[in-house]
């Protein structure tokens, strides 16, 4: 068996780090994360830390891209996947609707998006987020319409108008759950999209 090499242990370590700074700044927020809070979660030195990435902001960066990452890559899988363009859209809205108010993915955005009106690095990755987003949206309400089975003349106005709906209540979803529940959550998301995409709303049933 190949013995692991410097390299992959070096992509090895960087993987843990980043993955216990997502805990860390999820316990403790963004603003209040420090090297020595991460480095005592997994019982390394700040030295070891430092030898990977340089500062914090590299290191929160390098974090939320990561994260950005995956979850570009499920969205293009989503689809690109099988099924009629009504059951893509919805497997995309299910994707952005958290499974609970205390959903980790989105208590880290949410999080960034305030550090992001500071930090022009975390900003241009929450524009890449949001990018990601709308261009999964606007492709499937483009290929729908294509295909015959949708009817949306601005996929990209579409895309912006629902994702920018989708965003102000899940944000009320995560703060009042006693409020709003995901089931009338995804309810008004199949409503949204419905009505772009000029179908009835039983089409997603």
């Amino acid at each position: 068996m190949r013995s692991t090499s410097r390299a992959d242990q070096a992509d090895q370590r960087r993987a843990e780090l980043l993955e216990a700074t997502r805990k860390v700044v999820l316990e403790r927020g963004l603003a209040h994360t420090r090297i020595a809070d991460i480095a005592k979660s997994i019982n390394v030195s700040g030295g070891l830390i430092h030898y990977h990435f340089a500062t914090k902001d590299e290191l929160i960066t390098a974090m939320l891209r990561a994260t950005l990452d995956i979850e570009s890559a499920k969205l293009d899988e989503l689809v690109a996947g099988p099924g009629s363009a009504v059951e893509r859209l919805d497997r995309v809205l299910r994707y952005y609707i958290p499974e609970s108010p205390s959903d980790q993915s989105w208590l880290l955005w949410i999080d960034a998006w305030n550090t992001a009106l500071r930090e022009p690095a975390v900003n241009e990755i929450m524009l890449e987020l949001e990018t990601a987003w709308l261009d999964a949206l606007a492709r499937v309400l483009s290929d729908g319409t294509d295909a015959g089975e949708f009817s949306c003349e601005d996929p990209a106005g579409a895309a912006e108008r629902i994702d920018a709906m989708l965003d102000g209540l899940i944000i009320r979803y995560t703060l009042h759950p006693d409020v709003l529940d995901r089931g009338r959550l995804l309810a008004h998301a199949r409503t949204a999209a419905a009505g772009e995409a000029g179908i009835p709303v039983t089409s997603f049933s």
